[in-house]
């Protein structure tokens, strides 16, 4: 077949057009003297979209190849929902734009939300100011605060559900244990409320990165929160709660069913949920919604990886691209 009745072919295989860099500059020459046979400006960009290789489009003319992404316009019925850190970001650490643009371009392609277990000021200052426009959905507290398009959809309340009294009594043996407890350091804001769950540090959330990090490595050697845990889900075993290990330096008590399932409530128009985290293993703060019916479960282990292998999955033909590439 000549090149310039390839170039009419509605979507050539990639891989065909793809076989050399001198071929693709033909082919594109090729199209470009079709298209002057076209009546105006914008048909011309159109067939020039459809019937153009997108890696070539990439290379020759990035605008047309973003518009090539909005006629296709997005896979329906599907989401990617993802963890906050060790997933979009190091842990406690901003956003790279790297991933920003990312999760942008991924958007023009499938729905996007996120859901974390921190609330929604330190979810802001991880992803941004703007979080919930840049996101379709943004859930924090595992979706007991709930965002869509900007707009705020759901609120649930820890205190309203438990009572004063049963929380006071959680909150006051938790606090003793910690001050019993014998550890390297110890810093301040032992106990976090948040709208929809405690979050407990032994450390403390004052910690600086660095005492951040050297926690975590004592606690992999001597099981300071998986102790602790153990001790509290027995206690208050006729509370029903559940305790999450997340992160770096802390837990999160909720009642169940409280986990990160809990935003799934807001996403019934969805029949393909596709949920990334890196702390799916029993007992880690992603391990529900990983193992929900309703998710297809994908573990990472760093911001890197969700790159890599979102790519993989949504964005095969933009692999080329230098910003898809770790």
């Amino acid at each position: 077949m000549h090149y310039s009745e390839r170039a009419r072919c509605t979507i050539p295989d990639l891989k065909e057009w793809e076989s050399t860099f001198t071929i693709g500059k033909l082919v594109l020459k090729e199209t470009e003297n079709i298209l002057q046979l076209s009546r105006s400006e914008t048909e011309r960009e159109k067939l020039y979209i459809a019937q153009t290789p997108r890696p070539l489009l990439r290379k020759f003319n990035w605008k047309l190849e973003s518009k090539y992404c909005n006629m296709l316009g997005k896979k329906a019925g599907v989401l990617t929902l993802f963890d906050v850190d060790g997933t979009l970001t190091l842990p406690r650490k901003e956003v790279t734009p790297k991933m920003l643009e990312f999760m942008q371009r991924l958007r023009e392609v499938v729905t996007v939300g996120v859901v974390g277990g921190s609330d929604l000021v330190k979810i802001s200052e991880q992803l941004g100011k703007t979080v919930i426009s840049d996101y379709d959905y943004v859930f924090s507290e595992n979706g007991l605060i709930a965002h869509k398009d900007g707009k705020h959809i759901g609120t649930q309340s820890l205190k309203s559900f438990l009572g004063e009294d049963k929380l006071k009594e959680l909150i006051n043996f938790t606090l003793h244990y910690i001050a019993d407890l014998d550890i390297p350091i110890k810093r301040g804001t032992f106990i976090e409320f948040r709208s929809g769950m405690l979050n407990v540090s032994p450390i403390g959330r004052n910690c600086s990165h660095e005492e951040r990090n050297e926690f975590e490595q004592y606690d992999k050697v001597h099981n300071v929160r998986q102790k602790m845990v153990a001790i509290l889900r027995e206690k208050f075993a006729h509370l029903n709660l559940t305790f999450s290990i997340g992160g770096q330096i802390s837990f999160d008590v909720f009642p169940n069913g409280w986990d990160k399932t809990y935003c799934l409530r807001y996403l019934d128009d969805f029949q393909e949920i596709h949920f990334f985290g890196d702390k799916t293993y029993k007992g880690g703060n992603d391990y529900e919604i990983f193992e929900s019916e309703r998710t297809i479960g994908h573990t990472v282990t760093c911001p890197d990886d969700t790159l890599k292998l979102c790519t993989e999955l949504f964005l095969r033909n933009l692999e080329e691209a230098s910003i898809y590439n770790p």
